[in-house]
């Protein structure tokens, strides 16, 4: 992780609305959830995909070569671009956010199952 989700108190303030992750250029990037992609293109200056899925939730990734359109039906884990060069907001990597609405940010992790952790019974003596 290179940099973390940090909402603002309110929404014209500053923040970070979605989280850093290491990758590298040309790394694949696949889609959190099943859904419809509605934006593939160039917001800002920056190589964008936004998929919306069931129950309002929207992911964006950035800056993403598109490798889907708007109107393409996704799956979980399907390849949607590839990582572009020179990252954003002057961190490298892939930033990824997800929201419900128009402005209800939500930490994007929060998507990710829950690891399994198993301890590891000690020696025996």
């Amino acid at each position: 992780m290179l940099r973390t989700f940090n909402k603002p108190a309110k929404n014209w303030l500053p923040g970070h609305r979605g989280v850093d992750l290491e990758a590298a250029p040309t790394d694949p990037i696949y889609a959190a959830g099943d859904g419809t992609v509605i934006y593939a293109g160039i917001l800002a200056g920056i190589p964008t995909v936004s998929i919306e899925h069931p129950g309002g939730l929207r992911t964006t990734y950035q800056p993403v070569l598109p490798l889907v359109a708007v109107g393409d039906t996704v799956t979980g884990q399907q390849p949607i671009g590839t990582l572009a060069p020179g990252g954003t907001h002057g961190y490298p990597g892939l930033q990824w956010g997800a929201k419900f609405g128009a402005d209800d940010y939500i930490n994007p992790l929060t998507l990710l199952p829950a690891p399994v952790i198993r301890l590891k019974p000690p020696p025996s003596a």
